[in-house]
């Protein structure tokens, strides 16, 4: 299996984030805001920390993104990865394509549950660590955010993995401080975030969720519980005049946003 170094993963983030733009640019859709704020989660894990065997998938490690409204960045992952072609993602989020906006299991290879409705895919990853658990071995993975976890279906799952010491489960919370209709804690206040999960019984590390060394240290520890990264991000990451604005949770690119996002990420890499 190739090793990829910290300039690498940057390469790759980098052609996610332009795989991101060019996407919700010609489909004309909302959320680039929260698909950039994962792009080097998603970087690690899939480059980095995830056993994935292409030919042997029901084996290999799962992720799920429970903030499923970010696909556009999980999209582009997959097919870095060769799950599948990479002229799929021009048949994102349009007419007769084949990339929904929100995520279908039937989809393309990868997808491993059909999300929208937020808390339900953290709850499908739970019942999935639950069975490999008791199967055969393999970690299990979910993004969620950080307007996600004011669903009840989050703290019910997260007492229950704690509760069955689920060790083979991740998850990981993108904490970019905007949901839908402003500040997340404006919205509800979840401070102290880490000692609620802490609380709940589970291992808490808190990292620059745009830090692959942060990510990568995070990752690797080892537990007997349930393990929770809180990644503190940034809407919109990568370019600058997205960068911490809620108007992006909802908004896509015109012609001269898209040209000038793309200089600034650098053309020719």
């Amino acid at each position: 299996m190739k090793t990829y170094s910290i300039e690498e993963l940057k390469i790759v983030a980098k052609k996610i984030r332009k795989h991101v733009l060019k996407m919700t640019l010609y489909s004309k859709s909302s959320h680039i805001g929260s698909a950039l704020s994962i792009v080097e989660i998603l970087t690690v894990l899939y480059f980095v920390v995830m056993k994935i065997d292409l030919n042997d998938l029901k084996n290999s490690d799962k992720f799920v993104l429970s903030k499923a409204h970010a696909s556009a960045a999980l999209y582009s992952i997959l097919a870095e990865k060769d799950f599948f072609p990479k002229s799929y993602l021009e048949k994102y989020y349009v007419d007769d394509g084949i990339l929904p906006g929100h995520l279908d299991r039937f989809s393309v290879p990868g997808i491993e549950f059909s999300a929208g409705s937020l808390g339900h895919g953290f709850s499908a990853a739970l019942g999935m660590a639950i069975g490999k658990k008791h199967s055969e071995y393999s970690n299990i993975y979910t993004l969620i955010g950080d307007g996600e976890t004011n669903e009840g279906s989050i703290w019910e799952g997260a007492m229950l993995a704690s509760h069955l010491s689920l060790n083979n489960f991740t998850a990981i919370l993108d904490y970019n401080k905007i949901q839908s209709f402003g500040r997340t804690n404006d919205v509800i206040n979840q401070e102290p975030l880490a000692e609620r999960w802490r609380v709940f019984g589970w291992e808490v590390i808190e990292v620059d969720g745009h830090n692959f060394e942060e990510l990568l240290e995070a990752f690797n520890v080892n537990t007997s519980k349930p393990k929770i990264i809180i990644a503190h991000t940034v809407k919109g990451k990568g370019i600058s005049f997205m960068e911490d604005k809620l108007e992006w949770h909802y908004k896509s690119p015109n012609q001269d946003e898209y040209d000038l996002a793309i200089k600034e990420l650098g053309e020719n890499n």
